[in-house]
């Protein structure tokens, strides 16, 4: 009984010992272990597992559950997928005129714009139309999520990360007035009637800088027509300062500044804004689409937005529990669509609101290393780009900085109070890949939990485990892309031949080492490839099976990267 005892402790204690660098970090990190949550293991299922500390206790995740939902939305819809903004009328066109309404149903992108209005109105002139006698009409019931405009969420309710979601979606639902002291300007970068600003600013001729380099700013909503103060002294001597806050309802931003945009293409509108569902005598005009959601997922990972991710959400809860959606309806759609896939683990799950700017939200680091882990093998480096990059883009860009982590890590970041976590994937200079998930919900997590963070990552860069392939030539900490080969996903693995590979797309030749720009967009698009040199840089796609498989491909490559490119043996 005693040996039996004291195998179990060892067994133990060699199931949840941390490798000896992780453990001196925490040390110097003065955190409490109970207070840290890791899990690191090589990419994939199966995976030998490197570190664990706490892996299945909940905590709270902040952003990191933006995870579940973007790569829910992928899973549900698509990299392709395009959100729609339909457009309809009423009434009869005659010689120009339509005698009836012009009406607007949104389904929630929250992409759209200012931007995009000159392509809208384009094609309204398109079918004809230069003057409109009845009103425009929008139907924002694809979501029943309320009437407030801000979360709420901290002492920033006017900050554009407490902005709340709705069908109309308009410039993420953030008003931008643009001061411009040193030309004693104060505009609304976009016309909108639907809120006031009252300037009451000094200019004093003093430096740009400190209390003089911006104005202070109050937003009163308790008047019909929301206002917006700008007051205090600011220096002449500054340029331009763009406040951007939320104020106002996002379908009256866009009625105001689409109707501007018809008058300006000379089409005229005689009636007024209105709200009600289409009516079934509507006839449809023609579809305003987004950008592919790959883009739109991205964004939502590369800069944390939470409205993209409280949007990701209600669509799918659309998409799976019928429209009107709701947060409810999305949160069990989200977990509905990981679980049926395969992609979530065990242990407690609570979703909230899809964003991350939540203290009600929990998850498991361990939940969420399963969920990069079936990202990668089913999509693999297309997936991963959707991150940031560190020390590139997005939410680490200058966190890892002028670091050997530069360029080796694709990760999503999550930020509150108390909760500084991190997670994603590192790509040691053994050329290994590892999933790597740390939480710290402390008090010290700002600093010391964000210090922590990155000597385990600058660690796992330098980690040369067992399992490991030898390395040949010693890399840059910065490394290129295009010596990582691309992840073949799960779907395309039936065209592959796992014995004789003989057929390949041909899709550059180069003189110098691909740019990272050209190889990223093939990674994007999902496709395997390798770059080979003798006297020049061959990109080679594949390889293919047969040439039915090398042309359904080559079509794909033509479209999107080189209409030159061509199929070829080896």
């Amino acid at each position: 009984m005693k040996k039996l005892i004291l195998w179990y402790f060892a067994l133990s204690f060699y199931l949840y010992a941390l490798p000896a660098g992780i453990e001196g970090q925490i040390k110097k990190s003065g955190i409490a272990k109970k207070d840290i949550s890791i899990y690191i293991k090589e990419v994939g299922e199966g995976g030998k597992v490197i570190a664990s500390l706490n892996a299945d206790k909940t905590r709270t995740p902040a952003s990191m559950i933006k995870v579940l939902t973007t790569y829910a939305a992928v899973l549900k819809l698509g990299f392709d997928y395009r959100w729609p903004t339909k457009f309809y009328t009423t009434g009869r066109l005659s010689a120009g005129v339509l005698k009836g309404d012009l009406l607007v149903k949104g389904f929630g992108d929250p992409t759209l714009s200012s931007k995009d209005l000159e392509k809208i109105v384009s094609y309204i002139q398109a079918e004809g139309i230069r003057k409109i006698t009845g009103n425009i009409v929008i139907d924002r019931s694809y979501f029943k999520v309320g009437t407030k405009d801000s979360s709420g969420f901290d002492q920033y309710p006017y900050s554009p990360y407490n902005a709340m979601p709705d069908a109309m979606m308009f410039n993420e639902r953030v008003s931008t007035i643009c001061v411009t002291p040193n030309r004693n300007s104060v505009t609304k970068k976009t016309v909108d009637h639907s809120y006031r600003v009252v300037n009451k600013l000094q200019r004093v001729n003093k430096p740009c800088k400190g209390r003089y380099s911006w104005p202070a700013v109050k937003v009163d909503k308790s008047q019909v027509i929301p206002i917006v103060l700008l007051q205090g002294k600011i220096s002449k001597r500054c340029g331009k300062r763009d406040i951007c806050k939320v104020v106002t309802k996002p379908y009256r931003s866009f009625y105001y500044a689409f109707k501007e945009k018809l008058g300006q293409s000379g089409i005229q509108v005689e009636g007024d804004l209105r709200l009600h569902k289409i009516p079934s005598h509507a006839k449809e005009l023609f579809t305003h689409h987004s950008k592919p959601l790959e883009k739109i997922v991205s964004k939502t990972a590369k800069k944390s937005n939470n409205l993209y991710a409280r949007h990701l959400l209600l669509l799918l809860g659309a998409k799976d529990n019928g429209a009107p959606s709701t947060v409810d309806k999305g949160r069990r759609a989200v977990e509905y669509i990981l679980r049926s896939r395969g992609a979530l683990g065990e242990g407690r799950l609570k979703i909230d609101n899809g964003s991350g700017l939540s203290r009600s939200a929990k998850m498991s680091a361990k939940i969420l290393a399963d969920i990069y882990d079936h990202a990668y093998s089913r999509y693999g480096q297309r997936w991963m780009h959707t991150l940031s990059i560190a020390g590139v883009d997005g939410t680490i860009k200058k966190r890892f900085r002028g670091t050997i982590v530069k360029n080796r890590a694709w990760i999503k970041t999550g930020t509150l109070k108390r909760v500084k976590n991190i997670g994603g994937y590192v790509k040691a200079r053994s050329g290994k890949l590892y999933t790597v998930v740390v939480f710290v919900n402390s008090s010290k997590a700002k600093y010391r939990g964000a210090k922590l963070q990155n000597e385990i990552m600058k660690w796992l860069v330098q980690y040369k485990g067992s399992g490991t392939r030898k390395v040949v030539k010693k890399e840059s900490t910065d490394t290129s892309l295009w010596s990582m080969k691309t992840k073949i996903p799960q779907e395309q693995k039936s065209h592959l031949s796992s014995s004789f590979k003989k057929y390949y797309i041909q899709v550059g030749l180069f003189s110098q080492v691909p740019s990272k720009a050209y190889l990223l967009r093939i990674e994007r698009l999902g496709l395997p490839y390798k770059v080979r040199h003798s006297n020049q840089y061959k990109v080679l796609i594949g390889a293919y099976k047969d040439k039915k498989s090398a042309k359904t491909a080559l079509d794909k490559v033509r479209k999107h990267i080189n209409d030159g490119a061509f199929i070829t043996k080896l």
